[in-house]
């Protein structure tokens, strides 16, 4: 339940603080989150600095399978996947971290201009000066923006044959109607000559996800965990992130991955303004990760104003990815 906290509590973080952060909305998202009857934290704010460092390392996990299994995809049908997508695109990486999917593309995509867009702008931006140095002829723009809330590109983004770059699984993260409302925004930033080149997560067995979404060696609970110093950042709320554990599983019924974190014992969170009691064993609800057949993949791209042209997979480890030609 929501509180009043009357201990003295220190000034919440400027919003600026946070690379990427996108001004005086985030705060109250934030608070509709907490203050809901169950509370929520977006998964775009586990990727502050350290939290994409982290997500970094579990994409190196061997349990987390879908990292791998795009590459090899890419790896094998590179030339094909070139082809599909042409020479010469405005390359726009949509949370593009740091930047390594895209760079092995480079020698076979050969973009004209490549725009990374990440919420965290410090990250992605250090990733950028060090691609710089590799592909000096490649025009390259960093871009802080949440593009998950909207998607004004600046002017110094090329309007000519936008192919956006959506890699790994993170379209998941939204629920299949935000997904479609999110894939229609894309397909305006597009213009009449532009695509999409996607990676969608495809169904599997429930030990597979559960094991990729919980490793042992913790590091997707750290990940997890980390959110809360983050909000601690952006708020100036008080979470003692000892108290919390990190919950991943698949959750069958909903078709989707579950995180949450949960507290460990009755607790009161306060920050400027006001705070929360939690009861022990209650859960924040960090993110969910759907997992689609292929199938409703191509239908769902279809219904936001695309053309599914290509799908590439990898049998062994159910991952699709796809070029999908914006409609005129």
């Amino acid at each position: 339940m929501l509180t009043s906290c009357t201990t003295e509590k220190p000034a919440p973080a400027a919003i600026a603080a946070t690379p990427g952060a996108a001004s005086a909305h985030v705060p109250a998202e934030l608070y509709d989150g907490l203050g809901a009857r169950h509370a929520t934290i977006s998964p775009k704010f586990l990727y502050d600095a350290l939290g994409s460092k982290l997500f970094e390392a579990i994409c190196e996990l061997p349990e987390y399978y879908p990292t791998r299994t795009e590459a090899g995809i890419f790896a094998r049908y590179g030339r094909e996947i070139a082809r599909a997508c042409g020479l010469g695109t405005t390359m726009i990486d949509l949370g593009a971290g740091n930047c390594a999917k895209a760079a092995k593309l480079f020698p076979l995509l050969r973009p004209a201009q490549y725009v990374a867009v990440d919420i965290s702008t410090e990250f992605v931006s250090d990733a950028l000066a060090r691609l710089r140095l590799r592909f000096p002829h490649i025009d390259m723009q960093a871009l802080g923006l949440d593009f998950s809330s909207g998607l004004e590109l600046p002017d110094n983004v090329r309007a000519e044959r936008r192919l956006f770059f959506y890699p790994g699984s993170s379209l998941g993260n939204f629920t299949p109607p935000e997904a479609r409302v999110f894939l229609t925004r894309l397909r305006k930033g597009c213009g009449p000559d532009g695509g999409l080149l996607i990676g969608i997560d495809l169904a599997k067995d429930k030990a597979i996800l559960d094991a990729a979404y919980d490793d042992a060696l913790g590091v997707t609970a750290a990940f997890n965990l980390n959110v809360l110093r983050h909000v601690n950042q952006l708020l100036g709320s008080d979470f003692d992130i000892r108290q919390w554990r990190h919950v991943g599983f698949y959750n069958e019924a909903a078709g989707r991955v579950e995180m949450h974190l949960e507290a460990k014992q009755a607790q009161r969170v306060c920050w400027p303004g006001g705070g929360r009691d939690f009861a022990e064993g209650e859960r924040i609800h960090t993110e969910n990760s759907y997992k689609y057949r292929q199938a409703d993949a191509i239908v769902l791209l279809e219904q936001s104003g695309f053309e599914a042209t290509r799908v590439w997979t990898d049998p062994r480890c159910p991952f699709a990815v796809i070029h999908a030609q914006a409609i005129a």
